[in-house]
């Protein structure tokens, strides 16, 4: 015979642990859900922006417009940066000390299309709305929204522009990019070559190299390239400053700026000036304030009101040429001087 004392322990135990258990999983999801919660009237909204190195000027532009945005907004900025456009660890790192921080929001040209989306799946779970800005994940789904230019939009530009001032001439291609994993760098590319008319594997490219986006790299990289091929005639850069360091070996190399032709995205005012200079023939402009400013209105929307962002917005793209060619579209010099990174 059942003892009825040990049965009624049982069952009261059983209420217990089931009651604790219920507490617990409750608390877990208010923790979870907690910076989800509109910030309460008076708290300051934190911001995190992270960028892929600190020293390029398209993302001292966009640190620059980010923190004139959350200035006017009354939000505060926390800033990191990789080492250099390929340091994932770095921004890995920054993107669990801001969410432990208590950010509403991250704002984050990621260095690798892959690489931090575990990070930036832990920080969404934490409740942190992520935004990227310029370079979307892989994924894009990895991130709450993307804010940046049609970056393989911003390729074909520059391609059609080569394809068309190279028209009737033999041509032989350099390419220099950022960084394997580079989702960015993969769009840009591959935009070129459509604009340009030509597969991945087309005999006319003689050679690419990675430039981590950098001058001094971008020369190293142009100069292995023409000891490979001297007769490289048109050059894709990934941005301005890869431009500038492949002119560097182009120039030590004896080639004459009329008789090469380079091409490039970004549209910083040093680089529309070096269009002018005639060391770039056409640079596709974007806009990274633009990219950043409406990035931290979107956290402090999320912060107030709770409405996550989502989707993809184009924040624009135009080519600039010194020079016009037929059948492609192009704005002036002094159009680009006069936008150069609002």
């Amino acid at each position: 015979m059942r003892d009825p004392q040990r049965k009624h322990t049982f069952w009261r135990t059983l209420v217990l642990a089931t009651a604790l258990l219920a507490a617990v999983i409750g608390t877990s999801v208010l923790v979870a859900a907690a910076s989800a919660k509109p910030t309460s009237q008076g708290a300051t909204i934190k911001v995190g922006l992270i960028t892929k190195d600190a020293t390029n000027p398209f993302f001292v532009k966009m640190r620059a417009g980010a923190t004139k945005a959350a200035k006017k907004l009354g939000a505060k900025l926390s800033y990191a940066a990789g080492k250099s456009s390929s340091d994932n660890a770095s921004q890995i790192a920054a993107i669990e000390n801001m969410t432990t921080a208590g950010v509403k929001g991250i704002l984050i040209t990621v260095a690798d299309g892959k690489a931090e989306n575990a990070a930036i799946a832990k920080a969404r779970k934490a409740g942190v709305v992520v935004i990227a800005l310029d370079t979307p994940t892989v994924p894009k789904s990895a991130t709450n929204a993307l804010f940046a230019t049609n970056n393989f939009n911003a390729g074909i530009l520059i391609g059609k522009y080569a394809r068309a001032a190279t028209k009737g001439k033999k041509v032989t291609i350099g390419m220099i990019d950022e960084h394997a994993g580079s989702s960015v760098g993969a769009l840009r590319h591959n935009g070129f070559l459509k604009g340009f008319g030509i597969k991945k594997n087309s005999k006319l490219i003689a050679c690419a190299g990675n430039g981590e986006g950098q001058t001094a790299p971008s020369q190293t990289a142009m100069e292995n390239c023409l000891q490979k091929s001297p007769n490289i005639n048109v050059v894709y850069t990934i941005n301005e400053p890869s431009a500038l360091g492949a002119w560097n070996a182009l120039k030590k190399a004896g080639k004459t700026k009329a008789g090469t032709t380079i091409v490039s995205v970004d549209g910083g005012c040093a680089g529309v000036r070096n269009v002018k200079a005639g060391i770039i023939d056409a640079t596709s402009q974007q806009y990274p304030l633009l990219m950043a400013s409406r990035g931290v209105a979107a956290v402090v929307k999320f912060a107030k009101t709770g409405k996550k962002p989502s989707g993809y917005t184009d924040t624009g793209v135009n080519l600039i040429a010194k020079k016009p060619l037929v059948g492609v579209k192009s704005k002036s010099v002094r159009y680009g001087l006069a936008n150069c990174w609002g």
